[in-house]
């Protein structure tokens, strides 16, 4: 128990700059008009190669956060 309380606020650290790094690497379409929605691109969009990766990396970052925050809230 009290190595949870000593390692948890350095991986909650770890994981939250981590979490910031790949949803600012995803910025896409980030003009005014991206906003809104409005795309030449057509309607439909594909991720694939390094943006997909950036995509599911922040989606598992995010879940390991809040498993994170909440066994601290827990063990607190």
């Amino acid at each position: 128990m009290v190595l949870i309380h000593s390692l948890l606020p350095g991986v909650q650290v770890i994981l939250s700059i981590l979490l910031v790094g790949a949803i600012l690497l995803q910025a896409r379409g980030a003009g005014l008009g991206g906003a809104f929605g409005d795309s030449s691109e057509g309607s439909f969009y594909k991720r694939r190669g390094a943006e997909l990766f950036l995509f599911r990396s922040s989606i598992i970052l995010a879940i390991l956060f809040t498993l994170s925050s909440i066994v601290a809230l827990l063990t607190a």
